[in-house]
């Protein structure tokens, strides 16, 4: 018996694959359970335009990420912090560095923004997870403040 998964399930496949299962296991625990579908044309079809319209939609979050990702990359940040002889009162965090792109237009979750223990004025870079396919990194100068 052909069935739809629902959810991935381990050892059998993933969501929205299509696989073949013995009529026991699909009519006693799979669907039951509401972790696979019968597999009927009617429900190959629906599968079909998901999937069709799914890659359109990925396809465009991935394009949106890269032309951020080039924004980002050209963009040089500098950031004013208290300082004396050198060292920073505190730390420059990835909050900091989301502070300084929302004043560029840029708007950045701080949780996509890894970034290392920044002590010391000077010239840094850090990464942004945009997508799982795209990364950027981020410029940014440390100056003191006066």
């Amino acid at each position: 018996m052909e069935v739809i998964l629902i959810k991935d399930i381990e050892n059998l496949g993933y969501a929205n694959d299509i696989v073949s299962v013995k009529p026991g296991y699909a009519n006693n625990y799979l669907l039951p359970r509401g972790l696979a579908k019968v597999a009927t044309a009617a429900a190959r079809k629906v599968l079909a335009e998901n999937l069709k319209q799914r890659a359109h939609k990925d396809a465009r979050i991935l394009a949106d990420a890269q032309a951020l990702a080039e924004t980002i990359q050209n963009l040089t940040l500098s950031l004013a912090v208290k300082a004396e002889e050198g060292k920073l009162f505190g730390t420059v965090t990835a909050t900091d560095l989301a502070e300084a792109l929302a004043a560029k237009g840029i708007t950045l979750d701080r949780k996509v923004i890894a970034v290392e223990a920044v002590k010391t004025v000077g010239e840094y870079e850090a990464t942004a997870r945009l997508h799982k396919e795209v990364k950027a990194t981020i410029k940014f100068s440390v100056t003191a403040a006066e």
